[in-house]
């Protein structure tokens, strides 16, 4: 977008936002700490078919340490939140890293089972520090332009889940296990930025606390306002359990149903998620133009058309339907947080950390009962089954209608 978009834009905006100016350098800062963090977390699932090969495991415990993993970012999250949304705390962030580089530098060292979730869970609770708070940081540096913030923070970290499995490909498939400590150098890196975030946000604390002061605007009764959170959540639920069948399994069903290579499979996988990338990037600003429940509704009803095809193609529609498909289902998430955060003003952190730890608990769960599906019933089953989980998005209906930006 032109400097001079964003200017305009930021001159429209209400004088509540003006309060709070457009700092993209730091949204640019939080989506690059973003991308580095789900970077790290993307070294998991690319590395499951060599631990699944080296220490002779099922799908049932490869669901596991996903589940593992996600557990512990899902459940902590909205704690994080909810009590640094009372008592901020900036250098939590790099406090977070630390952690996440203690499990990558386990996980490259590990050698059983066990070891494995606990290194996994470790990474886990690094990113539950991570979420609530950073995208907190995002929604300060706003400048009003909410969905837009939202969007670049979180494009950030699809954008590092992408390029995992390539890195992964090239560092730790072709050496072997003790690689992963490579991802270390990353974690490093981001503890650089992410001192310099939380010194930035330390230094407007002022501010932070005048905007938790904001009272709601849209009307809404409290039961209203529950029903539509609830509905919002049921979203999350089909969106990331269908999501945990590709971030999990997608390599070992193109290399049972195509008989690809470990290296192809993980090019598929790059090819989804940087589509997954793209339409988190979109979603956000259109949903700023045209309303948040606009952009839920086609995201997730809209994308069930081709999920349900996917089974029943040949490998290059498979590839082009997988793109289609997390173009389109991937643009909800943002506007889902923006559009939950406005229905609660003053609860930033709780509400951001409520629907990241529902997309990790969400994908965790769904990984390992998939996994547990592709142990009875084959892997090919599993994308037959998870085809019709878009069709939820009929419950967008319900949602109330939000205001355009």
């Amino acid at each position: 977008m032109a400097i001079s978009n964003v200017q305009s834009a930021a001159t429209s905006a209400p004088a509540s936002a003006q309060s709070s100016p457009l700092v993209m350098r730091i949204i640019g800062a939080v989506a690059l700490a973003h991308l580095i963090n789900d970077l790290i977390q993307a070294v998991l699932p690319s590395i499951y078919p060599m631990l699944k090969q080296s220490y002779g495991l099922t799908f049932t415990q490869v669901g596991l340490i996903t589940l593992a993993f996600q557990l512990t970012a899902s459940l902590l999250q909205p704690w994080v939140g909810y009590y640094t949304d009372r008592h901020p705390k900036p250098y939590l962030l790099p406090m977070g890293m630390i952690c996440t580089l203690i499990g990558i530098l386990m996980m490259s060292q590990v050698g059983s089972f066990p070891l494995i979730l606990l290194a996994s869970a470790l990474i886990g609770i690094g990113s539950s520090t991570f979420h609530p708070e950073a995208s907190r940081v995002a929604r300060l540096a706003s400048g009003g332009r909410f969905g837009l913030a939202q969007s670049t923070f979180q494009v950030g970290g699809n954008a590092g889940t992408a390029f995992g499995p390539l890195l992964a490909a090239a560092i730790i498939i072709p050496y072997g296990q003790g690689n992963v400590a490579w991802f270390g150098l990353f974690a490093v890196f981001a503890l650089v930025v992410l001192y310099a975030i939380s010194r930035w946000y330390a230094n407007h604390l002022r501010l932070f606390k005048l905007k938790q002061g904001q009272a709601a605007t849209h009307g809404l009764s409290k039961a209203r306002v529950l029903s539509a959170l609830v509905v919002l959540g049921l979203l999350v639920f089909s969106k990331y359990f269908y999501m945990s069948s590709f971030t999990s399994y997608f390599t070992f069903y193109l290399i049972e149903k195509f008989d690809l290579s470990v290296a192809s499979s993980q090019l598929h996988l790059f090819l989804f998620l940087g589509a997954v990338a793209a339409g988190t990037f979109f979603g956000g600003p259109i949903g700023d133009r045209i309303g948040r429940k606009a952009v839920i509704w086609f995201s997730i009803l809209g994308v069930a058309p081709f999920t349900l095809i996917l089974p029943h193609v040949d490998l290059f529609w498979t590839s082009v339907l997988s793109v289609v498909i997390g173009f389109i289902l991937a643009s909800a998430f943002s506007a889902i947080v923006v559009y939950a955060q406005e229905l609660v003003p003053g609860n930033v952190g709780m509400i951001a950390g409520v629907f990241f730890g529902l997309m990790f608990g969400f994908g965790g769960i769904g990984a390992a009962l998939l996994g547990y599906v592709a142990d009875a019933h084959g892997i090919e089953y599993v994308y037959r089954l998870c085809a019709y989980l878009p069709l939820f998005g009929i419950l967008a209906i319900f949602l109330p209608r939000s205001k355009k930006a």
